[in-house]
């Protein structure tokens, strides 16, 4: 057997890609069909001319208050047009465009803000009243723009975020900035395939935020080869199932609906019935998300199969797939769903099931997250970094135009994960006879729920915070709806009262949603090694 297996292209399908930087694929897109549908959001809809014009409108503005290529633009909002707009008036300016997950609280805006040096920040107006005024420190030159949804009335309606009023003397609407902007245009800046597109922060292996660079070749190369892979038509409709601050959405909803010149539609965030019925009336043919998303569907008894009847091409990463749940949604409304596996520093995909084909199974009854997709090479490799025969189980390692350029100002970081031109994942797993990939366990102590990795040290220094506590250790423990949940053990100072329920209070109020533990136990003692380290091992 081959020490390594290499899959560069599908059995069909000859892959060559078209655009070298990610602004290429959307002024393409824009020339194909400027009054063609960009973005479907509720009832509004976006064309690709007045999306260029909105974004021409937001660059110029910030142009004049001195934002330059090479500035870094935070991105603190939901599934939202205002995104996309942000997105592509970064790229303009060839300025780098930082995707930060709305979930997050004061605590963890501030950490991303002064790791990438933010010029720019723009974020909801419910996300200006409830975390961005909460900072103890912003960057004095910090631009801020509101994306504000007030002028919607129906405080029902899921595009409502918040308070409707503005952050006075401290930032601009963007609907004002859009409306005075309308006919500007800004001085454009040349891009190079290899400039920064955007960055994505991941806790990478060390449990710290690290920005992931994703290049403007890697973007677009990314985006591009999914849309071949997937076989993806153009002009019908893309669902964003995955938000847009996450890789997945960036790349297979962003990315791929410009690479298809098709509409992208928008729900804010995720919900079963909300999600089916822009699905019916959009006819959305393709989206991606985590498969807690597609158990929820199952679950939901006012979706109907009907409803989904045009979702042709589905297909869900970021925790493993269960079979049983493929059946299911198979046997309820006809379709199946197909693994992606990548990373954040792959810029999302590295390989998928192709579109014509269901996952394999093996003895275990485990799918595999399928082959490697276009010019990317998968190695099996040892402790050493050398390639281990095919069958033999061991750390995943990755190749190919979409692997990230680096860390943000982490060099050293950056060395830790390469070897030999391959970027070491973290992950074990093995490759069959014909280059099927199968995971099998993660290297580290991450954490996925619901498809979003959590660190346990981040959620141990939280729980440090609290005057009760004196050790604590985190882990995951299995859930059938997330896949897992984070679970603290704790031990409290002497004559300490706080429960449990007060701890996870406590946590709450601190970190995003999916981080914060939804079990705590309390003990007298955790168990330690002999030098004294907690060992977690013992606690899961």
């Amino acid at each position: 057997m081959s020490a390594e297996r290499v899959v560069e292209s599908s059995p069909d399908c000859a892959f060559e890609a078209h655009f070298t930087d990610a602004l290429q694929m959307f002024d393409a897109a824009r020339d194909k069909a400027p009054q063609a549908a960009a973005v479907h959001y509720f009832d509004t809809t976006l064309s690709y001319a007045q999306l260029d014009q909105d974004a021409n409108a937001l660059a110029a503005f910030w142009q004049e208050q001195g934002v330059l290529a090479g500035d870094r633009v935070g991105l603190f909002l939901q599934n939202v047009p205002q995104f996309v707009i942000g997105l592509i008036a970064s790229w303009k300016l060839g300025a780098i465009a930082v995707s930060i997950n709305p979930m997050n609280r004061a605590r963890e805006l501030s950490l991303l803000l002064e790791d990438s040096q933010a010029r720019v920040l723009m974020c909801h107006d419910y996300l200006y009243h409830e975390v961005v005024s909460q900072l103890d420190q912003r960057p004095d030159n910090l631009l801020l723009i509101v994306a504000g949804d007030h002028e919607l009335q129906n405080r029902n309606d899921p595009r409502i975020f918040g308070v409707p009023s503005a952050p006075a003397g401290e930032g601009f609407f963007l609907r004002d900035i859009t409306a005075a902007w309308a006919n500007a245009k800004p001085v454009r800046t040349r891009i190079k395939s290899s400039d920064i597109a955007t960055i994505v922060y991941t806790s990478g292996t060390t449990g710290l935020p690290k920005g992931v660079e994703h290049s403007h070749a890697s973007y677009a190369f990314n985006s591009e080869a999914f849309r071949s892979w997937a076989a993806l038509d153009d002009g019908v409709p893309i669902l964003a199932m995955a938000p847009l601050f996450h890789v997945t959405g960036l790349i297979l909803h962003i990315g791929v609906a410009f690479a298809c010149s098709t509409p992208l539609v928008l729900t804010a965030r995720f919900h079963p019935e909300v999600f089916a019925e822009a699905v019916q009336t959009y006819q959305a043919a393709f989206t991606i998300g985590a498969i807690t998303a597609f158990i929820a569907l199952l679950n939901a008894d006012k979706v109907r199969p009907e409803q989904l009847a045009s979702l042709k091409k589905i297909y869900s990463g970021g925790a493993p797939i269960p079979e049983a749940v493929v059946i299911a949604f198979r046997q309820k409304f006809g379709h199946d769903i197909r693994a992606v596996y990548g990373l954040t520093e792959t810029t999302s995909v590295a390989t998928a099931v192709p579109h014509d084909r269901l996952a394999v199974c093996n003895e275990e009854g485990v799918l595999s997250v399928g082959l490697p997709i276009h010019a990317t090479h998968l190695r099996i490799a040892n402790e050493q970094g050398q390639a281990l025969p095919t069958g033999s189980v061991g750390e995943i390692l990755i190749r190919g135009p979409q692997v990230m350029r680096g860390y943000w100002q982490r060099p050293e970081a950056t060395c830790e994960v390469m070897s030999d031109g391959f970027l070491r994942s973290g992950d074990v797993g093995y490759l069959d006879a014909e280059g099927w990939l199968f995971l099998v366990d993660r290297m580290k102590d991450v954490i996925i729920a619901s498809g979003f990795k959590v660190w346990p040290r981040e959620v141990e220094d939280v729980l440090y915070g609290h005057p009760d506590v004196r050790e604590v250790a985190v882990v995951g423990v299995k859930d059938d709806y997330r896949g897992e949940s984070v679970k603290a053990v704790v031990s409290l100072k002497a004559g300490a009262q706080v429960t449990p329920e007060q701890l996870i209070v406590f946590c709450k109020s601190r970190m995003a949603a999916y981080k914060y533990p939804r079990q705590i136990e309390i003990r007298d003692d955790l168990p330690k090694t002999t030098s004294g380290k907690i060992m977690r091992k013992e606690l899961r």
